[in-house]
C-alpha cells in the first residue's frame, strides 16, 4: 500500500471549505487508507456497506497559511475503490453542507447520497432512518466516521447507532480540547466529558488513581474504549489509537480510535498503523 498524500490534493473551486491545522492531513491520509480497506475488503461479505459521517464539513479543507486544499472525509470517501452502497452525511452549516453536495455530484455523480442538515445529536432519528433496514436477504454494514472539531461527541448518539451493525471511527480531541482545559472538566461542574464518555463517575476514578495530571490524555482513551466495550465492542488499547501530532512542538493534539465488534476490522486498522506514519510512544511531559 502506497502514499495516498498525492490523492488527498484537490485544486480549488472556489466554494467554501473549512480550514484546518497541517496536522490534519496525517488524518486523512489515514481514514483513506482505512476507508479502502473496508469498503473492499466487506464488498463480498455484506450486502450494503453504508457510510456515515456525522461532522461531514464541506467536502475539502485548506489548510491554514497556504494554498493547498485537501479532500475531507466525505470525498476520501466518495473516491474509494470500491464505491460504498450508500453515504450519510450530516452537516450543522448550510453553507458546507451545500458545497458538500456540489462536490459530492462532482465527484460521484452516480453515488446514493443522502444529505441531513442540522446537528448530528439532534437529527440522530433521522441518521438512523436514513440507513437501510437489515434482514436476512439484505445484510448492511456501517461504517461511522465521528470527527468533531473538540471532545464535544454525545456517546448516546453512538450508542442509538450502536444498535445496528456499525463500526466507528472517531476521533477523540483529548490533547486538543480535554487535556487543555483539563481544570474546567476536572474540578468545574462541566458535563462535556460526561456526555462524551457516557458516564459521569469518571472523576471519581480519575482522582482515585492518584496519577499525574499529564496521564489525563491515557486515563481519556481508557474510559471511552471502557464506554464502547459496554455496547459489545472490542476491546480498543490504547496502544492501538494512532496519535495525530502538532508539526510546530509534536505535542499530541488527538488520537484515532476504531472501535468493532469484528476482529476483521482490527485486521484492517492494523494494516493501517503499519503502512501510515510511524506511531512513537506519546510522551507524558
Amino acid at each position: 500500500m502506497g502514499s495516498t498524500s498525492d490523492s488527498l490534493r484537490v485544486d480549488d473551486d472556489g466554494s467554501l471549505c473549512a480550514v484546518v491545522g497541517n496536522w490534519a492531513e496525517e488524518k486523512y491520509r489515514i481514514l483513506a487508507l482505512y476507508d479502502e480497506l473496508f469498503s473492499s475488503g466487506m464488498k463480498n461479505k455484506w450486502d450494503q456497506r453504508v457510510y456515515i459521517d456525522l461532522y461531514a464539513g464541506g467536502g475539502f479543507s485548506r489548510v491554514e497559511g497556504t494554498r493547498r486544499l485537501l479532500k475531507g472525509s466525505p470525498i476520501i470517501a466518495l473516491t474509494v475503490t470500491c464505491r460504498f452502497d450508500k453515504y450519510i452525511f450530516c452537516e450543522e452549516s448550510g453553507a458546507l453542507l451545500a458545497a458538500l453536495k456540489a462536490r459530492s455530484e462532482r465527484f460521484a455523480p452516480d453515488a446514493e447520497v443522502r444529505y441531513i442538515l442540522g446537528n448530528c445529536d439532534a437529527n440522530i432519528g433521522q441518521i438512523v432512518q436514513a440507513i437501510p433496514k437489515a434482514s436476512p436477504e439484505n445484510r448492511v454494514l456501517s461504517l461511522c466516521i465521528v470527527d468533531p472539531f473538540d471532545f464535544g461527541l454525545k456517546f448516546e448518539s453512538l450508542k442509538e447507532l450502536s444498535k445496528m451493525y456499525m463500526d466507528f471511527v472517531v476521533l477523540l480531541a483529548i490533547g486538543m480540547d480535554a487535556n487543555r482545559n483539563y481544570d474546567h472538566y476536572v474540578e468545574g461542574h462541566s458535563s462535556k466529558i460526561d456526555e462524551a464518555l457516557g458516564n459521569a463517575h469518571w472523576r471519581e476514578r480519575w482522582k482515585a488513581a492518584g496519577t499525574r495530571r499529564s496521564d489525563f490524555r491515557r486515563f481519556l482513551a481508557t474510559e471511552f474504549s471502557r464506554s464502547m466495550e459496554s455496547l459489545g465492542y472490542l476491546p480498543t488499547r490504547y496502544n492501538r489509537m494512532k496519535w495525530v501530532r502538532s508539526d510546530e512542538k509534536n505535542l499530541p493534539l488527538y488520537c484515532l480510535a476504531l472501535f468493532s465488534r469484528h476482529r476483521t476490522a482490527h485486521r484492517f486498522w492494523d494494516e493501517v498503523l503499519k503502512y501510515g506514519t510511524d506511531q512513537p510512544d506519546l510522551p507524558f511531559e
